[in-house]
């Protein structure tokens, strides 16, 4: 199962594979996030509190501190404000978040923010938990009550079209959950994360003086 899930890895990037992990581990070498991206329903949030324990990291959803801080569901909100309210209100506080080292589940409409994505975007490696669209509908039995933002009359398969190419542009690495527990998920992200995490100084030193390191 490890060498199948490993398999179902992909990397979402168009540049040069070298490139693309220089930049990671400049990202990871500063103490920095790891931020999951993706549909509602893909399991962004149960999946970070776990990887949040495996790594002995904070976890943060920012769906619950948008919540927090407006005394409001995101349900209320849409409804009481309206969508371009939601979003830019949405946009401020992800860009106001000072958390470091911590594992962030975003929500799906993050990605609607340029600004929002650009923070996060610098303050560490960002992952896209992608699921398929039969998937999805299988476990999004409760959109009217969830506060999805979605126009009035668009679709799930709608919805799902117009966000997975914004998921795949943002982010450093896709991840294909279908299939997998998510327990298997986060080992997968583990995994996949141990390759472009720096080595501590010490050993780092004993290299370039060509010794072992123990």
């Amino acid at each position: 199962m490890k060498r199948m899930a490993d398999r179902r890895l992909r990397v979402a990037d168009s540049k040069p594979g070298a490139n693309r992990n220089r930049a990671r581990r400049r990202k990871a070498a500063h103490g920095a996030n790891i931020v999951l991206i993706g549909m509602p329903g893909a399991g962004k949030s149960t999946v970070g509190v776990l990887l949040a324990k495996a790594l002995s990291r904070d976890f943060l959803d920012t769906d619950v501190y948008i919540q927090a801080k407006q005394g409001r569901t995101l349900l209320e909100i849409i409804d009481q404000d309206g969508l371009p309210a939601f979003c830019r209100i949405e946009e401020r506080h992800v860009r106001s978040l000072q958390c470091r080292t911590s594992v962030i589940a975003t929500g799906g409409s993050v990605v609607y923010s340029p600004a929002a994505m650009a923070r996060l975007r610098a303050s560490g490696i960002i992952i896209h938990l992608h699921l398929d669209l039969a998937a999805l509908e299988k476990r999004l039995t409760n959109l009217s009550s969830r506060g999805v933002v979605m126009s009035p009359g668009q679709t799930l398969p709608e919805l799902f079209a117009e966000r997975e190419p914004l998921y795949r542009k943002n982010a450093d690495l896709t991840i294909d959950c279908a299939g997998f527990s998510h327990e298997e998920i986060v080992g997968m992200m583990v995994r996949r994360l141990s390759r472009f995490t720096p080595p501590p100084a010490r050993a780092r030193r004993n290299k370039r003086k060509g010794e072992r390191t123990p």
